[in-house]
């Protein structure tokens, strides 16, 4: 039986959520941009979706006060369809909920149809339109909010970001992990 989770983001994913990213989006964050906000980003939570090990999916927010901003979330081509966009959303959203937030938004590519139709179930509505905010090819972002996030849960505990190393910054090779096609 497969054991799968989302939970909250590590250092040591940050090599499978930059491939992940690099495989989804025109102009993927780097692997450091990654690093960055889980090691020195205090108001960044990223979660990861995994199935026995595989990041299948990642959803990222900067959480300030009330605010969510939701800034990216991407799942795998080949588990794309199955509900991860869905589930993570959600879980994010639930996150930030026990963090005190009370609100959300993002942008999202005019052109991309999927996206919206997940963010509008989730509760988002359309309130505006950000001209040539994407700078890879100059389209235009729908700017979307939802005004209300679920209740915290009152069990909720923050898991801690582990001080452990991203395999790949190893220097003595032990336990070192590549991502397909990457070069040791």
């Amino acid at each position: 039986m497969s054991r799968e989770v989302i939970r909250r983001m590590q250092y040591r994913d940050v090599g499978q959520v930059a491939a992940i990213e690099a495989a989804v989006f025109p102009r993927p964050w780097s692997r450091e941009s990654f690093r960055r906000e889980v090691r020195e980003n205090a108001v960044a939570r990223y979660l990861v979706a995994e199935r026995d090990g595989e990041i299948l999916g990642y959803a990222g927010a900067w959480i300030v006060i009330d605010e969510c901003h939701i800034t990216n979330i991407a799942v795998k081509e080949a588990w794309r369809g199955q509900g991860w966009g869905r589930r993570l959303l959600e879980a994010l959203m639930q996150y930030a909920g026990n963090l005190g937030a009370a609100w959300a938004d993002l942008e999202v590519r005019v052109s991309n149809e999927r996206a919206q139709r997940l963010y509008t179930r989730a509760g988002f509505v359309s309130i505006g339109r950000r001209k040539r905010y994407y700078d890879d090819n100059g389209e235009d972002a729908f700017l979307m909010v939802c005004q209300e996030l679920p209740a915290a849960d009152p069990d909720f505990e923050e898991e801690p970001v582990l001080p452990e190393e991203d395999p790949a910054d190893r220097r003595d090779g032990s336990a070192e992990i590549r991502e397909e096609g990457e070069k040791a």
